[in-house]
């Protein structure tokens, strides 16, 4: 394990053993100290899954929200596409470093908690997007927090997750993160109707990705 990812689990370690589980992801991005290298998720640009759905697709721009926006690559990519973005994470060192790294007028940077959204968002979005958060989430709370993001889609708006896919659910794993089985996936998009399920897999990257996508009909 590279020294990276020995200082999140230090942090996600010390959280959990303070029974402040969720704490670790301020912790991380406070001794980040504006160096993006101790933080993994972020490679400075949008997930190729989310460019190539928006390729594919040919969405019409409308209301974003992104999910645990970290350092706002996929805010950004939104933005720059029309899309009118509201980005929130947990912690506010991650939202206080995107809004200086990605100033955009399309976007509004929020901290906020997805076991607690706010209740201005319900069905306000056209499109709700997750890359890497419930994978990075205890399922004690994984679970309630994945219950909180079909309601903030708007009628006719679309949701879509992106994360590690469990291949094998037998197989413990010493997250975060934690790859989710696909049928905790398929639970996600609850009253939502399923229209697309993408594994993938990355050059040079040992996990399988998966990009699912819900509509609100």
């Amino acid at each position: 394990m590279d020294e990276v990812r020995r200082k999140l689990r230090s942090f996600s370690d010390a959280a959990a053993t303070e029974g402040k589980f969720l704490d670790w992801f301020e912790r991380l991005y406070e001794h980040a100290d504006n160096n993006p290298v101790w933080i993994p998720w972020s490679k400075g640009q949008p997930h190729p899954l989310l460019v190539d759905w928006m390729k594919d697709t040919n969405q019409t721009a409308g209301t974003a929200l992104v999910v645990g926006c970290g350092l706002g690559e996929d805010a950004l990519f939104l933005a720059e596409l029309g899309w009118n973005v509201t980005a929130f994470d947990i912690a506010p060192t991650a939202v206080k470093w995107a809004s200086k790294r990605y100033p955009h007028e399309n976007i509004r940077w929020v901290v906020g908690d997805l076991l607690q959204p706010n209740k201005e968002w319900l069905k306000a979005f056209d499109l709700v997007l997750e890359v890497h958060i419930l994978q990075a989430i205890p399922e004690e709370f994984r679970i309630p927090a994945s219950r909180n993001l079909s309601p903030l889609v708007s009628p006719s708006g679309q949701l879509v997750c992106i994360g590690r896919l469990s291949v094998d659910d037998s197989v413990e794993h010493n997250g975060p993160p934690w790859p989710l089985s696909k049928e905790f996936i398929s639970s996600v998009g609850n009253n939502l109707k399923s229209i697309d399920f993408t594994p993938a897999q990355f050059e040079g990257e040992e996990s399988i990705r998966y990009r699912a996508v819900w509509t609100n009909e």
